[in-house]
């Protein structure tokens, strides 16, 4: 059996989990838009790496891109901003470190499976995939390569919901699933979100960053960029700085800076 990766993430398009697991219930779905009470500042103090991206408003595609490392309190630029896409529904508020939902005194729409929306708040980024032998040049993130038996899972129902496997030899729980190795360049590269870490059914599953079809068409649910931009962020990245990524319509930005300790 080939080895699993970790993975929580959200929505068709855009999931690891030990070997052959026989199904059980699904978990219930709850009001992911239900306001949760995260710490003040959601990022971990270890976190010295950031991915922040900035949308005009809930309903945007096009985003805007920028990589911050922190040095003690402060957070310092690294390179110049680029553009990417997001979820064609636009955003709606997410399951990660910010909590589950829009936070205490914020409001806006929330993740669901199907919906089309990127999740916004805060989250850990995790592995990497894609369809090279080899990752990218100076990448520090684990990487899987993988093939046409790699899937991601996101039927709701199943036991494998919202997780990234090797299907070949599980028993398979699921009717729907996402095509880890696809005809196309979209998923070349990868980053696991670790959205909806707890898989609770219905608050949606597989999302990642991977390379955009064009600059003007929105995703399933993930973040898209150029596959230059991507090879730049893998190369970057270092799991051991904790790298985090916040997405955040501008006026939510604007009004969690402070508390979040955000640039």
């Amino acid at each position: 059996m080939r080895r699993l990766i970790g993975l929580a993430i959200a929505m068709v398009g855009c999931s690891a989990e030990p070997e052959k697991v026989e199904p059980r219930p699904a978990r219930e779905a709850r009001d992911v838009g239900a306001p949760a009470v995260p710490p003040a500042t959601p990022l971990p103090a270890e976190a010295r790496q950031l991915l922040l991206g900035v949308v005009d408003d809930w309903e945007d595609v096009t985003a805007e891109l920028q990589r911050f490392e922190r040095a003690g309190q402060v957070w310092k630029p690294v390179g110049e901003r680029w553009p990417a896409v997001i979820g064609s529904g636009g955003s709606g508020w997410g399951r990660g470190l910010h909590g589950q939902g829009a936070p205490g005194g914020r409001s806006g729409p929330a993740k669901r499976e199907g919906d089309g929306k990127s999740p916004a708040g805060a989250f850990a980024l995790g592995a990497s995939f894609g369809y090279a032998a080899r990752p990218v040049e100076g990448a520090r993130a684990p990487y899987t390569q993988v093939d046409d038996s790699w899937v991601c899972v996101d039927d709701p129902r199943s036991a494998h919901y919202n997780r990234v496997l090797d299907a070949e030899g599980v028993k398979t729980d699921w009717s729907s699933n996402e095509q880890m190795r696809r005809h196309d360049e979209l998923y070349r590269w990868v980053v696991l979100v670790d959205h909806n870490q707890e898989a609770t059914a219905g608050a949606g599953s597989c999302i990642f960053l991977h390379l955009w079809r064009d600059a003007g068409a929105g995703t399933a649910g993930c973040t898209a960029m150029d596959k230059p931009a991507m090879e730049r962020l893998l190369a970057w990245l270092d799991p051991a700085a904790r790298p985090a990524f916040v997405l955040l319509p501008a006026g939510e930005l604007a009004a969690l800076r402070e508390s979040w300790a955000l640039p």
